[in-house]
């Protein structure tokens, strides 16, 4: 039955069950950078697809592709900040959708999940574990990444899609 205001509610907390999947990213984010950090010496590869995929460890200090790598440590209580803003937006934002948002929900769980994985590693350990080396051949190295990064990029992906779609077509791509 439509909602008298004309919007289609999720009920009093919107999306929110999503936050399950932001949780289940969280922790395989979390338990794969502790494997990756037990099985490996920093900078070890395992080649998993010859020239093209290896299991690595590295630490990053700074943001996406290292950015601010090198800012002499405040750059990550910035990053910090920035995470948690962005967290308590994405909550707000998945409490307000409607039942018909389902593609949305599952993009901004991922995004959230994916922040709050790399927001633990820097608070709790001052930088982020990375550990997913993808490069071609010995020519060319992509920025290693982990899980967490992963998450985000596919969730944004997704909210880029949903955009799009919207302006396109005045539809999301939901369900």
């Amino acid at each position: 039955m439509p909602n008298p205001s004309g919007t289609d509610s999720a009920g009093r907390f919107g999306r929110l069950g999503w936050l399950v999947l932001s949780l289940l990213v969280l922790v395989i984010d979390q338990v794969s950078k502790v494997h990756f950090e037990g099985s490996l010496e920093m900078f070890q590869q395992i080649v998993v697809i010859p020239d093209y995929f290896s299991w690595t460890l590295a630490y990053n200090t700074g943001a996406a592709f290292s950015f601010l790598a090198d800012g002499g440590g405040w750059q990550r209580w910035l990053f910090a900040l920035i995470a948690i803003v962005v967290s308590a937006v994405l909550v707000v934002w998945l409490k307000r959708l409607g039942r018909d948002d389902t593609w949305l929900a599952v993009a901004l769980a991922l995004v959230l999940g994916g922040a709050l994985g790399n927001l633990y590693d820097r608070i709790a350990l001052g930088h982020v574990i990375d550990f997913i080396l993808v490069h071609w051949q010995n020519r060319w190295y992509f920025p290693a990444f982990n899980f967490a990064d992963s998450a985000i990029t596919v969730g944004a992906i997704m909210l880029a899609l949903d955009m799009f779609k919207s302006k396109k077509t005045g539809e999301t791509v939901h369900d």
